[in-house]
């Protein structure tokens, strides 16, 4: 979401900038995989021992390997799922379930996915559509499934106060109302979500209207139209994949990357572009871990979109960087062949670190694509001197994390904010932890007022749902409560960390008639 030229990963464990938009913060800098001792990366290591939790630095080097890729494979591109149209409906069908998937090369992981062993497949929603999904849990516990960054009724969101049963089938119901952009879908249940996030509960959602942006821009999926689905997890040698605070902290563990559900570490994947322009939607679908996006020629990325949809005109970046939950789109003019590079920085107490050749795409289009569009979109920056201000903090009790003090591991003992249908808000979300937050709100986009003090630039003017808080840091936002009230479902404001959101990282929102 956010940019930086120059992710570094030294071995001095110092300080670097870390520019966003124009803003720079401080940050403890990641150490290189090559060098980094057990992945712990300056994040609050303190408020661990605090916690009570013992543990040790482990120099599990071999796990964190990270030298040059010694493989290639063919990008893997989800499946697109298929909905059957009739009445004016399109229903979709999804079963979560359980299976089993290399994670780490050589070695099977007990794994979970939609309609398949890890991950699932993407959903194509039509702007204006009527669209009902069946989904069922095969999962053997509670489970939601939750449509990060839609607009839809609180009842329909996917938040834990919907979780069901195992056997049971939840049916959504609700007409789309987001314009053209990239969301996804992941489980939302009170205390499992990372469990059943990194086991691969993930999938794409792709947004399309009828906008001249839309029509002008890629759009044949698997052709031109990529997506590019990260994880940065944790595993052990048997391949057991982590997932809570204990898991973290175990024996010789690797923290191994994933695009697409294929391993990267060693191999890099390979795409033919058969069209000389070609968009990508990335994804960070990691728990906690940031990715960074750039080219390894260190050429320019045409970015067209953030979170919550198109920018006013593609913006060209060096890198694009995203926190957990976090989505971009980027177009690249395909003259020569460019390799793709992916930058892992530990966002949590042990991760993923280092720089990786993820993609290499070979240019084979002989078409000559027109100039990208002058305009995408129109965003009309909020005018906040009447808006409704709060202050969201996010704090921390040795390992339970907090939102205004309260610990959100129940819907009873979660903070609730109340606010009417049309309210104008603009929240200070600050951070009182030194610790690395990812702030997800469900509900509507919102506009960056400011980060850390300073105004936002470039594609930071664009509408979010997820955006990095730093330690120490703060952000400002703006938002609209729009179209949809209800006096007993709630939307939620979390952490995307998602180690954080079980740890009690999430409030409630309740939105109700003015």
């Amino acid at each position: 979401m956010t940019h930086t030229t120059d992710p570094a990963f030294e071995a001095d464990g110092t300080d670097e900038q870390v520019t966003r938009g124009g803003t720079t913060a401080r940050r403890r800098k990641g150490l290189h995989r090559r060098t980094f001792l057990g992945g712990m990366a300056g994040v609050g290591l303190g408020a661990v021992a605090a916690g009570g939790a013992a543990f040790a630095l482990l120099a599990d080097a071999e796990g964190n390997k990270a030298g040059a890729a010694t493989n290639t494979a063919t990008l893997t591109v989800p499946d697109l799922l298929e909905g059957t149209t009739s009445g004016g409906t399109t229903t979709f069908t999804l079963e979560a379930k359980t299976g089993t998937a290399e994670v780490i090369s050589g070695v099977t992981s007990s794994t979970m996915g939609y309609n398949q062993s890890f991950l699932g497949p993407t959903m194509k929603w039509t702007n204006g559509d009527t669209v009902l999904l069946n989904i069922t849990n095969s999962l053997g516990e509670d489970t939601t499934v939750h449509f990060h960054g839609a607009h839809v009724p609180a009842k329909m969101d996917g938040g834990p106060q919907v979780a069901f049963a195992d056997g049971e089938t939840w049916s959504p119901t609700f007409t789309v109302e987001d314009d053209a952009k990239t969301l996804w879908y992941h489980p939302h249940a009170l205390g499992t979500t990372a469990k059943q996030a990194v086991h691969g509960l993930a999938g794409m959602i792709i947004v399309t209207d009828d906008s001249t942006a839309s029509s002008d821009l890629p759009s044949t999926y698997g052709t031109d139209d990529i997506p590019l689905i990260f994880q940065s997890l944790a595993t052990d040698s048997a391949g057991d994949i982590k997932y809570n605070l204990s898991g973290y902290l175990g024996n010789g563990l690797s923290f191994p990357l994933l695009l697409n559900g294929t391993n990267v570490d060693d191999t890099t994947l390979t795409f033919t572009a058969t069209k000389t322009r070609t968009r990508f939607r990335v994804l960070n679908a990691s728990p906690s871990d940031i990715i960074t996006i750039q080219r390894s020629d260190g050429g320019n990325l045409n970015q067209i979109a953030t979170d919550q949809g198109y920018l006013t005109a593609a913006t060209e970046v060096t890198s694009i960087r995203l926190v957990a939950g976090a989505r971009a789109e980027f177009v690249l003019d395909l003259s020569d062949a460019v390799t793709l590079q992916a930058v892992v920085t530990t966002g949590w107490v042990r991760g993923g670190s280092g720089t990786y050749d993820v993609l290499a795409i070979t240019a084979s289009g002989t078409d000559t694509p027109d100039d990208l569009p002058a305009s995408l979109n129109t965003i009309d920056r909020y005018d906040t001197s009447d808006f409704t201000a709060r202050t969201i903090t996010l704090g921390q009790s040795g390992t339970t994390m907090t939102i205004n003090g309260s610990a959100g591991t129940s819907m009873s003992s979660m903070a609730m904010i109340s606010t009417t249908l049309g309210s104008k808000e603009i929240w200070t979300i600050k951070n009182g932890t030194q610790l690395e937050h990812s702030f997800h709100l469900h509900d509507v986009p919102y506009q960056l007022v400011s980060v850390n003090g300073e105004d936002p630039t470039g594609v930071d003017l664009g509408w979010f749902d997820t955006y990095e808080v730093v330690g120490g840091g703060s952000i400002k936002i703006a938002m609209e409560f729009t179209d949809f009230a209800d006096d007993t479902y709630m939307y939620m404001l979390h952490c995307h960390l998602l180690q954080h959101e079980d740890e009690g990282m999430m409030a409630s929102l309740m939105v109700t008639e003015s």
